[in-house]
């Protein structure tokens, strides 16, 4: 479980998120990453977006359950004031737990890697 300074709450924190930070996504999830927050915030955040297309509510539940446990040491590693949305896709909900871990450190290694130049 995350601690309540670690989740996102607010849909206002969710859509800036989503709309101002770095998206980078894999076969079973799509990472929003937002770095350049004001540091009014100790600790990076997490929030989680686990649609009805991925299942019924027991299998987003488990989904979600999987991703908060697996989001959890990687918020130590992102800078304080970062938002982070983690959006599930419906593969996720017949993914092997081996199968998300992999997605989640690509997707997430993936948006904190420098924009390359046009």
């Amino acid at each position: 479980m995350l601690s309540a300074a670690q989740r996102l709450r607010r849909s206002a924190d969710f859509a800036a998120a989503i709309r101002g930070g770095r998206r980078a996504g894999r076969g079973t999830l799509v990472v929003h990453l937002l770095i350049d927050e004001p540091a009014c915030a100790s600790t990076a955040r997490a929030g989680f977006v686990v649609s009805k297309a991925v299942g019924n509510a027991v299998v987003r539940n488990r989904v979600r359950r999987r991703l908060r446990h697996l989001v959890r040491p990687l918020l130590s590693e992102l800078p304080s004031g970062a938002t982070l949305v983690v959006r599930a896709l419906p593969p996720a909900a017949a993914a092997m737990y081996a199968t998300l871990a992999t997605d989640l450190e690509g997707a997430l290694a993936a948006a904190r890697r420098p924009r390359r130049p046009r």
